[in-house]
């Protein structure tokens, strides 16, 4: 990677000629002289950069092949409508296609953003009254799923399953119930985004196998 790809006479990224001497540009946004620079630091510079001038273009290209996927089936679900005359009801996503011989598979879902309100703190309160009142003996293993569920992570963030988790505990104590009409109450949906993935199988028996995009679970 070069400031002017194709120009051999371009300073490399990262780097700055000034008076003829070449200056590396650290973290801080400082000038450092070339002879200053550990030869390691300068190779470590090198893959990273050899690396990710791979990964830009490649990336782009995955960029476009999602927006034409998502482009091609909103396409058959119109050509689809159109069959039926009739609007396909739902958001756009929660789709599964299938090839004829079945032995390829593309599924569209959606996955909504989710955050939680003020309500969640009152449900918190209202749960911590329950466990105080409950025997410390009893009910030790819905304690530690109530723990995890109001726990934080290190962004601040509430573990959504953990927490949904709470809703399906059958029980009937009514400021119990109540909690639970605050959690429901203090989700707020902010967004959506679709997700697209492909399947392949060796036959109509054998399980479907996922084709990996994702460079990290490649």
């Amino acid at each position: 990677m070069t400031d002017a790809p194709g120009d051999p006479s371009a300073t490399p990224a990262g780097r700055r000629e000034i008076d003829g001497s070449i200056y590396w540009a650290n973290a801080d946004g400082g000038l450092i002289p070339d002879a200053a620079v550990k030869t390691i630091d300068k190779l470590q510079d090198e893959l990273v950069r050899k690396i990710v001038g791979f990964a830009l273009p490649l990336s782009a290209q995955v960029a476009r092949f999602r927006q034409h996927s998502f482009d091609d089936v909103d396409e058959f679900v119109a050509l689809l409508e159109q069959e039926y005359q009739s609007r396909r009801g739902g958001a756009k996503g929660n789709l599964t296609f299938t090839s004829y011989d079945g032995l390829l598979k593309l599924v569209v879902q959606v996955s909504e953003n989710i955050i939680f309100g003020p309500e969640l703190q009152v449900a918190k309160g209202i749960v911590d009254e329950c466990l105080r009142e409950w025997s410390a003996d009893s009910r030790t293993e819905i304690r530690a799923i109530i723990n995890r569920a109001f726990d934080v992570d290190s962004q601040g963030r509430i573990n959504r399953n953990d927490l949904f988790s709470l809703l399906r505990l059958d029980i009937t104590d009514p400021r119990w119930l109540n909690a639970m009409q605050a959690i429901r109450d203090s989700i707020r949906v902010i967004g959506s985004k679709r997700y697209i993935r492909l399947y392949q199988r060796q036959n109509a028996q054998a399980p479907w196998q996922a084709i990996t995009i994702d460079v990290s679970a490649a």
